[in-house]
This record gives C-alpha cells, sequence and structure tokens, in this order.
C-alpha cells in the first residue's frame, strides 16, 4: 500500500459499483430481468457471452431497461460519501459494469465527480481497474472502497482500503491489512428463513381438510401421508415464493414494505436465491417419490399455475385472485389425493368462493396501501386506484357466496349420510361469514398487514372460531 502522508483531500476516493455502492450485481440482475421477460433470451445471452464479459455487460444493459433508481443501494456507504465530498474531496465511481449502469447510478445519486466504467470491449475488472487507477493517479495515490476478490489487486494499489461487505477473500486481505471495515450489516439464517416464508406455510394445513372430514384422523397411513404432503407443499410453494422475488425485484424495490426483503434488499445475492430456490425444488420431489401418482400429478399442477402466475397472471386484472383462489383449493385437492380421499363437489365449491374473498381482500390492502389518483396503476399488477370499492364488493359477495354454498352443503344428500346430526353443523355458516366479514372490517381500517391466510393461521379469534367449528362437526359426527 501507498505512502499515507498525502492530504485526504487530495486523494480521490475511488468507488467500486457491484457488491459495494450496490448491495446487488448488475450483470446478474439484468440477466434475471430479460430471461424473466422471455426466456428465449437464453440464446442470446449465450450469443453475447461468446463476444466477451464486456460485450454480454453492454448489452444486458441496454436491453433490460434498468435505471438508477432500480438498485438497492448501500444507505452506510452513500453518507460516506456524501460525507467525503462535503470535505472537498473528489469521489470516483470506477467499475466493471457496463456504461449505461455507471452514468445512471452516477446520475441518480449525485455524489460522483468522475466516471470510469467497462466499454463494449473492454472490461474494466480486477488487474485492468487496478493498472488505471495506477496510471491516471500516479504518485499521488487513490483510496479505493471495494468488497470482492476482484477488487483485492486494487487494495493492493490503493493508498488506503475500505472494505465493505467482504467475501471470503476480500475479508481475509482486510485481515491481514488490519485494512477499514465499514459496517453494512450481515445476512444470515433469518434471512433465509424469511425469503422461503416459513410463517406462509400455514396455508398448507388446508392438506389435512380432506382427511379430517373423511373422519380419517386415526388412520396411520392417511397422517403419514398427510404429513409428507404438507412439507412437499411447503417446500415447493417456498420455491415458488424466492423465484416470484427474483421476477419482481423492481416492484419490490419500490414498493413501501416488500422492499425489505432479503432479495429486494440485497442482503441475499441472486446466485444464493437461485440455490435456495433449487435446494426447495429438490427436496419437494424426493418427498413425492412414495406418494401416490395422482398426488404427484397434483403437485405439478400447482408448480405450472404458480410458475404462470410469477410470469404472467399476476399482472392480469382479475385472473390474479382467481388464480390465487384456486391454488388455495389446490392444496385441498393435493391432500384428497395424498389420502386417497374422494372430494365433495360442495367442498370445492366452497372452497373457491372463500379463498376469493381473502384474494381479494389481499388486493384490496394493496390498493389501499399504493394510494394516489384514481388512475395510477399499482405496479406489477393489473389494477388502478379506481378499483378500490369494486373489489371490495366482490370480495363481501365472495363471502356470502361461501356461506350459501356451505349451507347447500350441510342440507346436502352426502352430508345427510355422513354425519349422525348434520344439523349441527348449521352454526358453522355464521362462523364463516363472521371470520370473512371480519377480516374485510379490518382491511378497511388499515389494519390488516399481512397475507389474509396467514392471519387467520395466528389471530386468536379466528383460531377459536374453528376450533369451535371442530367441535361441531365431531358432534354432527357422532350424534351427541
Amino acid at each position: 500500500m501507498m505512502d499515507a502522508r498525502t492530504d485526504t483531500r487530495l486523494v480521490p476516493l475511488c468507488v467500486d459499483l457491484d457488491g459495494t455502492l450496490v448491495a446487488a450485481d448488475t450483470l446478474w440482475e439484468g440477466v434475471a430481468v430479460l430471461l424473466f421477460r422471455n426466456p428465449l433470451m437464453v440464446f442470446a445471452l449465450l450469443r453475447w457471452a461468446l463476444r466477451g464479459k464486456a460485450h454480454l455487460k453492454h448489452e444486458v444493459a441496454v436491453r433490460s431497461g434498468r435505471t438508477g433508481a432500480d438498485w438497492p443501494y448501500r444507505p452506510e456507504v452513500i453518507a460516506r460519501l456524501r460525507q467525503e465530498r462535503e470535505t472537498g474531496r473528489d469521489v470516483v465511481l470506477v467499475t466493471g459494469a457496463a456504461e449505461r449502469v455507471a452514468l445512471d447510478v452516477a446520475a441518480h445519486t449525485g455524489v460522483f465527480t468522475e466516471v470510469l466504467h467497462s466499454s463494449r470491449t473492454h472490461n474494466l475488472t480486477r488487474h485492468r481497474k487496478c493498472r488505471e487507477l495506477v496510471a491516471r493517479y500516479g504518485d499521488a495515490g487513490f483510496d479505493y472502497m471495494g468488497n470482492s476478490r476482484d477488487d483485492v489487486p486494487v487494495f493492493d494499489a490503493a493508498r488506503k482500503a475500505i472494505v465493505v461487505a467482504p467475501d471470503r477473500a476480500a475479508e481475509a486481505w482486510r485481515r491481514r491489512h488490519d485494512a477499514e471495515h465499514l459496517e453494512t450489516g450481515t445476512s444470515g439464517l433469518k434471512d433465509t428463513l424469511k425469503s422461503i416464508r416459513v410463517h406462509q406455510w400455514a396455508k398448507n394445513i388446508l392438506i389435512a381438510v380432506p382427511m379430517a372430514l373423511d373422519h380419517d384422523i386415526l388412520d396411520r397411513a392417511a397422517v403419514i401421508n398427510t404429513v409428507i404432503a404438507f412439507f412437499a407443499f411447503s417446500f415447493l410453494a417456498s420455491a415458488v415464493y424466492v423465484i416470484n422475488d427474483i421476477s419482481d425485484l423492481t416492484n419490490d424495490r419500490r414498493h413501501p414494505k416488500k422492499r425489505f426483503r432479503p432479495l429486494a434488499s440485497g442482503r441475499m445475492s441472486l446466485p444464493t436465491g437461485l440455490a435456495l430456490a433449487a435446494s426447495l425444488l429438490l427436496a419437494a420431489a424426493a418427498l413425492t417419490l412414495r406418494m401416490p401418482g395422482e398426488f404427484v400429478i397434483t403437485l405439478g399442477i400447482y408448480l405450472a399455475i404458480t410458475t404462470a402466475y410469477t410470469f404472467f397472471l399476476k399482472r392480469k386484472l382479475l385472473v390474479d385472485v382467481f388464480t390465487l383462489a384456486g391454488l388455495y383449493t389446490i392444496r385441498i385437492i393435493a391432500g384428497a389425493t395424498a389420502t386417497e380421499t374422494v372430494l365433495s363437489f360442495w367442498l370445492l365449491a366452497f372452497s373457491i368462493f372463500f379463498f376469493l374473498s381473502l384474494a381479494l381482500v389481499k388486493r384490496y390492502v394493496e390498493l389501499d396501501e399504493h394510494g394516489g389518483e384514481a388512475r395510477a396503476q399499482v405496479p406489477g399488477r393489473g389494477y388502478m386506484q379506481v378499483d378500490f370499492e369494486m373489489v371490495g364488493q366482490a370480495g363481501i359477495s365472495s363471502a356470502f357466496a361461501s356461506a350459501l354454498v356451505l349451507a347447500l352443503y350441510i342440507h346436502s344428500v352426502e352430508m345427510q349420510q355422513m354425519y349422525s346430526m348434520p344439523a349441527a353443523l348449521w352454526p358453522l355458516c355464521p362462523m364463516v361469514l363472521y371470520m370473512l366479514l371480519r377480516i374485510w372490517m379490518l382491511a378497511r381500517r388499515g389494519s390488516l398487514h399481512e397475507d389474509p391466510v396467514v392471519f387467520i393461521m395466528r389471530d386468536w379469534r379466528s383460531i377459536a372460531t374453528m376450533a369451535a367449528g371442530g367441535v361441531l362437526v365431531m358432534i354432527g359426527a357422532v350424534g351427541i
């Protein structure tokens, strides 16, 4: 490292972009944007890569449409750079990213006095970056802020190194040289659990509904298959959540709450997210090996629909909520196929209306939180603010429809044959309405801040209502 006696204000502070200024890799994210937009772009990406990494970066930057506002900036780094600029010091962005990305970032942050970047033919990383900076700043030297293995040669040449969120190689270098470490927080198990949405696994309890309604809760084989089905669905759903987060990075970063998700905030890298999703998919597949073929087919249908939802359906007006209602109902179907239980038409009809109401309340809350003008569109959705009241009316109507279907189900021939005292089940109708209308009232008051299905699984009043419903089902079954 160079002599540290030079006046700091005369020494430029050079700053890396990927992983340092922003908690992301701009190339990886650009590639992900292109592939989620059109999977066939993989062939174009291969063609560009054959012409060199610099050319690949240029093409991805131009075609992905990412702007300076789309990246997860590290607030600690931005604050440090602003502080340095206030002293009159030059702050230089030195990045291997493409020209368009670098200039957009510089314009958005407004803290850089100069920008050095890769060109279409020249990849400004590692030793090339080091030679460029040494040649440019000569004996006066430069300070450098970086984070990765590629930055180690630049650290060696710099007058002073500032290490940010280091990888293993950069951390080892920092420890050997006792270099400054700019704290930005760390990711860990908590971020992994948050990404896979463990709390959302509560939804998959629906898989046990057919077994319970068929009075098979004491059947050992049925219980084992239901448990396996629960975890298979949970692992698969978690993989889809991660993939969905990757596909929706831009919209999530513009959302007041979703921007704090591990992938959107940059606490979890894109490669880590992809590896996590792949591991979950493999775990789900392994669990299906001993399950009935019908269950495997149902799981495959669920994966196909959720994939379509991630890439396309979630942006379609009303189609998205019908799809969500269908996905909840598929969980019930999966439970039936896992235990080889015959499903009732009435149960499926009730499920569609019940979960359609919950899907609509989810969109209702999003519209309420988004606010804005009447014609303002919710990012990544097919809804405008003017749809707010219509969504509420449709959701409440679905709630009443579910109670009506339940009443017809209780009065059906099937129920008369299955239950000794079916009349004991009639209170279930107002209980269902109570649960749904209460959720709608909380949403209207702005007090519902999570997935409504997860809310039901956590809310003590909803739990008590469901427990009372379970008691009524047992009374009806044994004829007490």
